[in-house]
């Protein structure tokens, strides 16, 4: 009679861990099942409503042409009201060629575009799928908005006329000259002009140092 009532207890202790265990195990399937409908959720959310400017990644050397496909595309798709501006940033640089200095527009962020837009599902489509984009920037599906302080540097910065020298050069730094008829020699610094772009040299030639003007964009550091 023991015998059997240790057997009864027995059952019944198994049976209240496999119910234990079934009650565990469903639990444990709900969970990861809300916790992708909640990322599906968050990845598809790329509606704001607001007008921001925001940067998309391009082919390098395809930035105006993607530019101007994108216009096209804007009228095309009458999307005026949700895309309202795209710029490729480019400041004034000074260059020095066969002796002589010349100044160019150079792209600030080479393989990048800005545009100020509304991101819709309509107009996150039509930008993303023009032709040369690989993409925006920002968090899955959802491009991350550039804040209006970064924007007026990066205009301000388009906006100046004459280009600032920027001269990485101190007294008695060693450099070598990189353009001009004194091409190759090596010298040391001796005075350098911030306001001119323009520094001296002293050049060893001869068997006694030399004093030579040169733009500072025919020297580099040795």
């Amino acid at each position: 009679m023991k015998r059997a009532k240790k057997v009864v207890e027995q059952a019944n202790v198994s049976k209240d861990q496999k119910e234990k265990t079934s009650t565990t195990a469903e639990s444990n399937i709900e969970a990861p099942t809300q916790s992708v409908g909640k990322e599906k959720q968050f990845l598809t959310l790329k509606q704001t409503g607001e007008q921001n400017w925001y940067v998309i990644h391009t082919y390098s050397g395809y930035e105006e042409q993607v530019s101007e496909s994108l216009k096209q595309r804007i009228e095309s798709m009458n999307m005026e009201d949700r895309v309202f501006d795209i710029i490729v940033p480019k400041e004034k640089q000074i260059e020095i060629k066969n002796g002589k200095r010349k100044t160019v527009e150079k792209k600030i962020f080479p393989g990048y575009v800005f545009v100020d837009m509304i991101v819709t599902d309509d107009s996150w489509y039509v930008v993303r799928n023009t032709p040369n984009v690989t993409g925006f920037i920002g968090f899955g599906v959802r491009p991350t908005p550039v804040s209006k302080e970064e924007i007026d540097r990066i205009k301000k910065r388009m906006g100046v006329e004459e280009p600032k020298y920027q001269i990485d050069l101190r007294q008695h730094d060693l450099v070598k000259i990189t353009d001009g008829a004194l091409k190759g020699f090596e010298g040391k610094v001796e005075e350098v002009d911030h306001g001119k772009g323009k520094v001296k040299v002293l050049v060893n030639m001869f068997g006694r140092e030399t004093p030579v003007n040169l733009d500072f964009l025919q020297v580099k550091k040795v």
